[in-house]
């Protein structure tokens, strides 16, 4: 850097933010490979040092590097980054054939419609009527259409579908645009469950591929609308409070049937946390405050609770 005139900054690796969250960092690790916290020759990362440091910590460590870490000072100054929430991104739809996308929707779930209902009554129609009008309203017709585009892709290549599962089979559009296979009309199913006004969230379509040649639907979608739209969505299985006490419990090598023993004294309840449990369950409150390993499972497992355990690619 010196001989070409080049800045340098000085960056820690942080793989926690404080110091004292090291130890519990530690067990984390050999949560996720397995391993014993006692084992020598496992994976480790030597010393605590792996946290966030302040700008004094970090001068206090490299007194040589003084420009390097003003230079950070000016990295942040040249960092502008507004994340907006609450905003939908809808991604956008363009109707071949030119017409603008409310009307070739309408003239979609028209044409299925004298496919599918061809007895259909005036009742059907404004049930369809109504559906498009809310599908509109609420600003979902570009996500509609590529629902639409990328099933009659799989269904003209002869990639197996299913019929459509959730509360998407209670859309008549859906039906008439052969998203899905189920009538509603039939079987009385409510558009309302799907989708509703007065509870606005994302309508979301269970739908399954065959998986032999489920790739081609991802290959399709991603050459249409550009790789860099489109993504597969990552799954957490994170570690809850009955289930951290048993990772935590097991790497420090605490006997098997002690571990189970503590975690079945938090209660079995939805979305149960440990410090909930620690208030409202006499028995681990008492064992938290008489002994000293289950202090320090319950203590290291507070600091894991929630945290990913492992991540894999959604199903969908």
């Amino acid at each position: 850097a010196a001989e070409i005139g080049a800045k340098c900054v000085v960056t820690n690796d942080v793989h926690y933010v404080s110091p004292d969250d090291a130890e519990a960092q530690d067990v984390l690790l050999c949560i996720q490979t397995q391993r014993f916290v006692d084992e020598p020759d496992r994976m480790r990362m030597e010393g605590n040092q792996f946290f966030l440091k302040s700008e004094d910590e970090m001068r206090l460590a490299l007194p040589e590097d003084a420009e390097a870490i003003d230079n950070t000072a000016e990295v942040v100054d040249k960092c502008n980054l507004e994340i907006q929430f609450g905003i939908r991104r809808m991604p956008g739809f363009t109707a071949p054939d030119g017409s603008d996308n409310v009307t070739y929707l309408r003239k979609l779930c028209d044409e299925g419609m004298a496919l599918k209902l061809p007895e259909a009554d005036a009742e059907a129609r404004e049930r369809l009527e109504y559906e498009l009008g809310v599908i509109e309203q609420m600003g979902f017709v570009d996500y509609f259409l590529i629902v639409w585009d990328f099933i009659h892709y799989a269904k003209m290549h002869g990639i197996m579908v299913g019929p459509g599962r959730g509360s998407g089979a209670g859309s008549l559009a859906a039906y008439c645009l052969d998203i899905t296979d189920v009538d509603p009309l039939k079987y009385n199913l409510l558009f309302e469950r799907f989708l509703n006004p007065e509870r606005i969230s994302m309508p979301d379509f269970d739908i399954d591929f065959c998986y032999e040649r489920r790739q081609e639907v991802i290959d399709y979608v991603a050459a249409k609308y550009g790789d860099g739209h489109v993504s597969q969505i990552i799954t957490f299985g994170t570690m809850a409070a009955r289930a951290v006490i048993r990772d935590v419990g097991r790497v420090l090598r605490v006997p098997y049937a002690d571990v189970d023993k503590l975690s079945k004294m938090v209660p079995f309840e939805l979305n149960m946390t440990l410090e909930r449990a620690l208030t409202i369950s006499p028995d681990l409150k008492a064992q938290y405050q008489s002994d000293e390993t289950t202090k320090k499972i319950i203590d290291l497992s507070l600091r894991l609770e929630g945290l990913p355990r492992h991540s894999s690619t959604h199903a969908a």
